[in-house]
């Protein structure tokens, strides 16, 4: 006997909102980059003159709407590779989530659907997974999507050879067989978020140019790309789904945040997600529409535990006590946002705790006192290393910068270009602390809570705690979902008590769209579905 996993398989209670104006909401949640941070390189998208987009007073559609295309504005570039299943910033999955798709996908309610897969079954014991491919999908290239490339995708993503796979979980499947058009995935033992990580982008075997001309089977195809200035994607006409609401969309990328405002305000950009209240009261209302959404992600002031003085607990909980992050979101964010106490983000329904956020309260008298007791009564001074190209880091860092003043912790900010960010701090961890957000590459509780594993490549912070680790190893072996649930959210206590970071708030997401634009959907992961985009008639 089977259970059928249909559209509502894996909903994790996410709720999304989206607002015309830029009312206040009580919960909002967030953007970042890959597995941490937006930012970007160069461009200036204000430079270009453009006709106005929307429709003219006589009726008629002009510019960019007449041509049925759009300009989006981003604040970072894409890595080096647009390899989906080698990519490191979470901008590039916000771009390529319209390029690639998996047997399964997300869709904006949290819910795991078919894609290149048309159905999915489980065994009553967990073990076997059965993948009916959909008949008639094709690649961008024109190829049919054959099992030898999904099979081919996917050992390629479990394939631990030469160290750590490309996605470690995918390391349980034992056995991988297929009859017709059925794929039969077999596990060593259960795993209850197995099937988010078969959302892995569906590759053709034979192909070796995906890190340049990359080709997927969503309903966008890549056109081209100019390092540092723009990327290009056109509708795929021979998409198996609904097809998209425009023919062509180019990102353009701007390094600097003023940059973005006179790209919307001369024409040359109709959509900018991540923007700021500040930004936002430069535009015409009579132009824009502003949506209010989520970001999806963990900001935080992440600590190098590794590094003094953050190697103490005692210091890094005196930084606790002695930021006030509603006072952070009050300053820098008007207000918008929802304050954070652990590893996870309000979207996550079951595995966010609540109870986490207020577990330090701003106390300088005991701020102090454990700074003391450490080893440092009079203070010491820090550097927070923050990615340039994206103005609410920076903002945020200036904010707590100043708080941090009450107990004698003089921090000073250094900024720096997104790929010096990438290599010095998250992949060479040379740093003292940093100002970013973390998101989640799928839909499980492991992609925000497994990279603060002390063995995981991805642990930037170089946070180690025997007692985490041995957490998380249970929460992997736990079949039942309730239990595995509260496993989950005491590593979120685990890190919370030993002060990993300094964490601040789950970010409203303000994306400003022109009038005349329609179909702006908000997902629970850090992307921007522009196939759902379209002018209106």
């Amino acid at each position: 006997m089977k259970k059928r996993i249909l559209a509502g398989l894996l909903a994790l209670g996410m709720t999304v909102l989206a607002l015309n104006g830029c009312a206040k909401k009580p919960a909002a949640e967030t953007t970042a980059a890959s597995a941490e941070t937006s930012a970007a390189p160069a461009a200036n998208a204000a430079s270009e003159s453009v006709a106005p987009t929307a429709a003219s007073s006589a009726g008629q559609k002009t510019g960019r709407a007449a041509s049925n295309e759009i300009a989006v504005g981003i604040a970072q570039d894409l890595d080096e590779s647009l390899d989906p299943h080698l990519t490191v910033a979470a901008g590039t999955r916000e771009v390529m989530f319209n390029v690639f798709e998996g047997l399964v996908k997300p869709d904006p309610d949290g819910n795991l659907i078919p894609a290149v897969a048309a159905d999915v079954a489980v065994s009553d014991d967990g073990l076997v997974y059965t993948f009916t491919l959909r008949e008639g999908v094709k690649f961008h290239n024109g190829d049919p999507v054959t099992m030898e490339d999904v099979i081919w995708s996917i050992r390629r993503n479990a394939d631990d050879s030469e160290g750590e796979a490309l996605v470690p979980a995918l390391t349980s499947i034992s056995d991988i067989t297929s009859e017709d058009n059925k794929l039969l995935i077999t596990l060593s033992e259960p795993n209850n978020e197995f099937l988010s990580y078969l959302t892995l982008a569906i590759l053709p075997a034979d192909y070796d140019k995906q890190d340049t001309a990359p080709v997927g089977t969503g309903p966008f195809r890549f056109v081209s790309r100019k390092a540092q200035d723009s990327i290009v994607l056109e509708r795929f006409d021979d998409y198996w789904g609904e097809p998209a609401g425009v023919d062509r969309v180019t990102y353009k990328i701007s390094e600097n945040a003023e940059g973005l405002i006179l790209g919307l305000q001369s024409g040359a950009l109709d959509v900018v997600s991540h923007m700021t209240s500040t930004q936002i009261v430069q535009l015409k209302e009579s132009e824009f529409n502003v949506e209010e959404g989520t970001m999806n992600l963990v900001q935080a002031l992440y600590l190098n535990n590794a590094e003094k003085p953050f190697d103490d607990v005692r210091v890094r909980q005196a930084l606790c006590y002695a930021v006030d992050k509603q006072g952070v979101i009050d300053m820098a964010f008007d207000g918008y946002g929802v304050p954070l106490g652990s590893s996870m983000y309000p979207a996550f329904g079951k595995y966010f705790d609540e109870s986490l956020t207020d577990y330090y309260t701003v106390d300088i008298s005991k701020a102090k006192a454990l700074l003391a007791e450490a080893g440092y009564p009079n203070g010491f001074e820090m550097t927070i290393t923050v990615p340039s190209n994206y103005q609410p880091h920076m903002d945020t860092a200036q904010v707590i910068a100043e708080q941090l003043k009450s107990i004698g912790v003089k921090a000073t900010i250094q900024p720096v270009e997104w790929a010096s960010w990438l290599s010095d701090v998250y992949s060479g961890r040379k740093y003292q602390s940093t100002l970013v957000g973390v998101d989640a590459s799928e839909m499980t509780a492991s992609a925000m809570l497994k990279r603060f594993v002390s063995t995981a490549g991805n642990n930037f912070v170089n946070y180690s705690s025997a007692d985490y680790d041995a957490l998380y190893e249970k929460a992997l072996a736990c079949a039942d979902d309730a239990e595995q649930t509260l496993i989950f959210r005491e590593m979120e206590k685990n890190l919370t008590e030993n002060a990993a970071n300094v964490y601040i708030q789950d970010m409203a997401d303000l994306v400003v769209v022109r009038k005349g634009l329609e179909g702006l959907t908000f997902y629970p992961l850090y992307v921007l579905d522009v196939s759902r985009l379209h002018w209106a008639e």
